[in-house]
């Protein structure tokens, strides 16, 4: 076994900014004498009390002592048993990728596109104000994730899974370093790049891409298991499975899994604002004035308090990033956060968000004479919804954005005037009191103050809140059998990633697609 050792290393040393081949030598040089070291970790310490240094996790291999051999792809072929994807996100991708692996013949249907095209729907959104409800932000090739810049981060606790995943990605294409970077991120403008090279290889192998299809049912056989889907366009594609792997955000699967008497039930989702700064407060306020001049990363931030009411946090923290919008429907809006691999923008962004309770879901829906989360397990995606359009009414049409200064929105009063903003269809002063409860609103304000505590300048009048981020979760899970993972109401499908309910971010999707991948092939085996 290899000994494992930390090393702290000054700034300025350059095993602080290398990769790939470079960085091998470098460590070899370095410690290549007591045998081969492989780097584990590397981070940035920039605590107040010492001057900023890295912190490099080294694994040493003795001599003769060979690492286990990275992941990569196999030459198998899809052969064996059909089994319908319906997503074409991290779930949905990698399921496919295990499926294969193991001798199946899966079939992926996405109403979105492929990357390249998507791009121009994003590009026509983002500049014109032109939504495409079946290309966007959240559908098409990779997910939402795509083009929310490839954070990789995860708190899972398979790790021996999570470095697999890493492994995955970098045999695509991803760069190496995020096999051993502190917080792993690609960046919207190389993650396309990968995904492409996936989905290149698992063509070649067979996995049959169907793009621009919108499921409309469930197909079930006379013996009562799932056994394909229909589409739009009146085509049925089936299959020995089915694995649901949509997402969030795709609101009318939600609706056909209601109406066919799939079992689901609501739950909690995060719901907020996103902040934005400018990136030289937050690097003052995290590194000390005494730092600026020295070449650090943009900083990031993650903060959480806990108010009378209910636990904020900060999400999807984007250093050097842009605001976009994320909207699936034409009248509500949606903003997430996404940073390229540069992270260059002068601004920095992140949700703040809040757990939307069942509690809270049953007082709005009494608010709205309509029925509780336990009589209608769509009501977190009528709220939901409910906030989005407010918010599109709110910044008058176009996507653009209701806004408010972090100062005034803590003090209670609308902004006369906002500053610069990455978010380019526009922001407009307004003091989101139509938008959200008076309860978030209050345990927000809350946050933000004890925010300010932590992360000085947090407060400051060039801040701003943009409203609304609301897709950081389902408020739908699809319920599933612990061990088979099969709908607990209609076998052979197989809820899965995110839109479930069983997973949140890139990576933790990711997983939850080996493991149904995995699933599935040991009930039809």
């Amino acid at each position: 076994m290899p000994s494992e050792h930390e090393i702290r290393l000054p700034l300025e040393h350059p095993l602080g900014r290398a990769s790939g081949d470079e960085l091998n030598s470098l460590l070899s040089a370095e410690l290549g004498r007591a045998g081969l070291p492989i780097l584990l970790r590397r981070s940035l310490d920039t605590r107040r009390r010492r001057r900023p240094s890295w912190l490099l996790k080294v694994a040493l291999f003795a001599r003769g002592e060979q690492p286990t051999p990275r992941w990569q792809p196999t030459n198998r072929q899809a052969e064996g048993p059909s089994v319908v994807i319906v997503g074409a996100g991290p779930a949905g991708s990698f399921a496919a990728l295990s499926l294969l692996e193991a001798g199946f013949s899966p079939i992926i249907i996405d109403r979105g596109q492929p990357v390249r095209p998507r791009r121009r729907s994003l590009k026509a959104l983002s500049v014109d104000g032109d939504l495409d409800p079946e290309s966007n932000y959240c559908f098409g090739e990779g997910g939402a994730g795509t083009f929310s810049d490839g954070k990789l981060y995860t708190r899972s606790k398979d790790r021996q899974g999570v470095r697999r995943l890493l492994e995955m990605l970098v045999a695509y294409g991803a760069p190496s370093r995020i096999l051993y970077d502190s917080r792993p991120h690609i960046g919207s403008n190389q993650l396309p790049r990968v995904l492409t090279a996936l989905r290149t290889d698992l063509e070649a192998r067979g996995v049959r891409y169907e793009w621009g299809a919108r499921v409309t049912e469930v197909l079930q056989g006379s013996d009562e298991r799932v056994s394909g889907v229909g589409l739009l366009d009146g085509r049925f594609v089936e299959g020995s499975a089915v694995i649901l792997a949509t997402g969030h955000s795709a609101r009318d699967i939600y609706s056909i899994c209601q109406r066919q008497g799939i079992k689901m039930t609501a739950k909690g989702f995060a719901l907020g604002l996103r902040a934005e700064h400018p990136q030289a407060m937050v690097d003052e306020a995290q590194y000390g004035a005494r730092c600026l001049d020295l070449d650090l990363p943009p900083a990031f931030y993650q903060l959480t308090a806990q108010t009378t009411m209910h636990g904020v946090y900060s999400f999807c923290m984007c250093p050097g990033g842009y605001i976009v919008p994320a909207s699936t429907e034409p009248d509500r809006l949606v903003v997430n956060g996404m940073s390229l691999s540069r992270r260059d923008s002068p601004f920095a962004n992140s949700g703040v968000v809040i757990t939307v309770s069942e509690d809270d879901l049953a007082a709005w829906a009494y608010e709205q004479s309509r029925p509780g989360p336990s009589e209608d397990p769509l009501i977190g995606m009528t709220f939901q919804a409910h906030v989005e359009g407010e918010a599109y009414r709110a910044g008058g049409g176009q996507f653009r954005a209701p806004a408010q200064r972090i100062d005034d929105f803590v003090a209670g009063r609308k902004s006369q005037d906002l500053p610069a903003t990455s978010y380019r269809r526009g922001i407009v002063p307004h003091g989101f009191d139509r938008i959200f409860p008076a309860t978030i609103l209050d345990s927000l304000r809350q946050a933000l103050r004890r925010f300010d505590e932590r992360l000085t300048g947090y407060l400051s009048h060039e801040g701003i809140l943009v409203a609304p981020e609301s897709r950081s979760s389902a408020p739908v899970r699809i319920q599933r059998h612990r061990e088979s993972l099969e709908s607990t109401s209609h076998p052979g499908l197989y809820p899965c990633g995110e839109g479930a309910g069983f997973a949140g971010g890139i990576m933790s999707a990711a997983l939850d697609g080996q493991k149904v991948a995995a699933a599935v092939v040991r009930n039809l085996s």
